[in-house]
């Protein structure tokens, strides 16, 4: 007689469903206390701001007014929640890969544009670049641009002559340039800045996809798809510079994950472009730099498991440093010294409002504010991942664990891209350099952290959950980007 020495069937399913209920409640565990963060960052910050009026904000710990409204968006808005809960997880998993890519795109343009739109045309889209601190106010000052350039450093300050406005003082001269460029070529003006912003910014959506398939795959991805189509961080990428951004730098992490999979040719000039992205984003935004976090968890996760079919890091490494050095030698050549343009920015920081508000409060509720960007579902995903990844670091799962429940090697490696966005978001909470606005400041390492949710289970109660947020703060609140 044979006698059965392993779990009996009914033994598994027991485990398997107890396991989900776990993993169930704790996803649940996570995102309560993530709305209590939230919770204590308005109360608290509410008190702060009527006591003492350090904050600088209306509605902390956001920039914005509270201002109960509808407009001509909130139709569309509302039925693109309810067709990416209904069918998004469902449709996500069956077109071709090119076609689901397509697909999201078009879905997150419609929903972005259709949330920048409840605030009107004028304040929700055409009016947003052109406020007394934003870039379409100087594109006169530019007329000459290798004389605004060798000169930038000398407006940074708020004592020097003509000073820049607080957002081109606070960023590299790429990010004002841009918009320059835009008006020479006939695209001036509010709206077509802002178009510009949502066109480009809906993009990064399709560049996490790629480098989420090539990293951790497709299936991972295609589960990621909806969270990133509906991600309440839309509210903002309508329409703020931040958003546009958010995707240059996207594309420059997409491609050095497909270079590093990439053969011949094709690997070389994928990575010498993705150099370029890179350059480029540290001349939009300074503190895009800690982008080189997420680049480094991609080169891990690689090294972990994804195998180059030619494309290796060594083989691409020079193209990578020659695309890389392109922009910041055009800038340096022009007479641009990006060094001694931040040091200048952080003492204009300091003698500002930044020198104000209080560190104490918002090293804290600047994480309110990410909960706010990338929803609960966010939160419960990257609990999810940390509890993936120190599993797929055991040495020996334990004996009872159904080999079923042993985390993938691609959910892990998808732990460690997420997380070294949480990362790069941490080191730039402690730099005290980003003391409120985070909402928008922050976009870009959000947009990293959001696929963590394709490693939750009832995909269509969180996503339920992500655009009820995104409808609510864009209803309730006049937000200031």
């Amino acid at each position: 007689m044979i006698r059965r020495t392993g779990p009996s069937v009914p033994g598994v399913i027991h485990a398997r469903l107890r396991g989900l209920r776990a993993t169930l409640t704790t996803a649940l565990t996570t995102a309560v206390a993530a709305a209590l963060l939230v919770v204590a960052a308005v109360l608290v910050g509410r008190h702060i701001e009527h006591a003492r009026h350090t904050l600088f904000v209306h509605w902390p710990p956001l920039f914005a007014e509270w201002d109960p409204h509808v407009g001509p968006g909130t139709p569309a808005a509302v039925a693109v929640a309810v067709a990416v809960v209904a069918y998004g997880p469902v449709l996500a998993a069956r077109p071709p890969w090119r076609a689901l890519l397509a697909a999201a795109w078009g879905t997150a343009l419609a929903w972005t544009w259709s949330l920048a739109l409840v605030d009107g045309w004028q304040r929700g889209v055409a009016g947003r670049l052109t406020t007394r601190n934003e870039y379409l106010r100087v594109i006169d000052r530019f007329h000459d641009i290798p004389d605004a350039l060798r000169g930038f450093d000398g407006h940074i300050l708020s004592g020097s002559p003509d000073p820049w406005p607080a957002h081109i003082a606070g960023h590299p001269p790429g990010a004002a340039l841009t918009f320059v460029l835009l008006d020479r070529i006939g695209l001036g003006g509010g709206g077509w800045a802002g178009a510009w912003c949502i066109t480009v910014g809906t993009t990064a959506c399709v560049a996490v996809l790629v480098a989420v398939r090539v990293q951790a795959g497709e299936a991972l991805a295609r589960r990621a798809a909806p969270f990133l189509v509906l991600a309440p961080a839309a509210v903002w990428v309508g329409a703020s510079a931040d958003g546009y951004f958010t995707a240059v730098a996207a594309w420059a992490v997409a491609l050095l994950a497909l270079a590093l999979v990439g053969t011949g040719h094709r690997a070389r000039a994928t990575a010498f472009g993705s150099g370029l992205l890179f350059g480029l984003t540290c001349y939009l935004s300074y503190g895009l730099t800690l982008f080189a976090l997420i680049a480094g968890g991609v080169l891990v996760a690689a090294r972990d498991g994804v195998r180059p079919r030619g494309g290796s890091l060594v083989r691409v490494l020079p193209f990578l440093l020659a695309g890389l050095a392109v922009v910041p030698l055009v800038f340096t050549l022009a007479g641009f010294n990006w060094w001694e343009a931040y040091r200048l920015l952080i003492k204009r920081y300091y003698e500002g409002v930044g020198g104000v508000r209080p560190y104490g409060y918002w090293v804290w509720a600047n994480l309110a504010c990410a909960v706010l960007l990338t929803g609960l579902a966010t939160a419960a995903g990257l609990n999810r991942a940390c509890v993936t990844l120190v599993r797929s670091r055991g040495t020996k799962p334990a004996s009872n664990l159904p080999a079923s429940d042993l985390p993938a090697a691609g959910e892990a490696r998808l732990a460690v891209l997420v997380l070294s966005a949480v990362l790069a978001l941490l080191v730039a909470d402690l730099s005290g350099m980003s003391k409120a606005e985070t909402e928008r400041i922050w976009l870009p390492f959000a947009l990293w952290m959001l696929p963590a949710c394709a490693l939750l289970t009832r995909p269509r109660a969180w996503l339920t959950a992500q655009a009820a947020l995104a409808l609510l703060l864009n209803h309730l609140l006049l937000t200031g980007w």
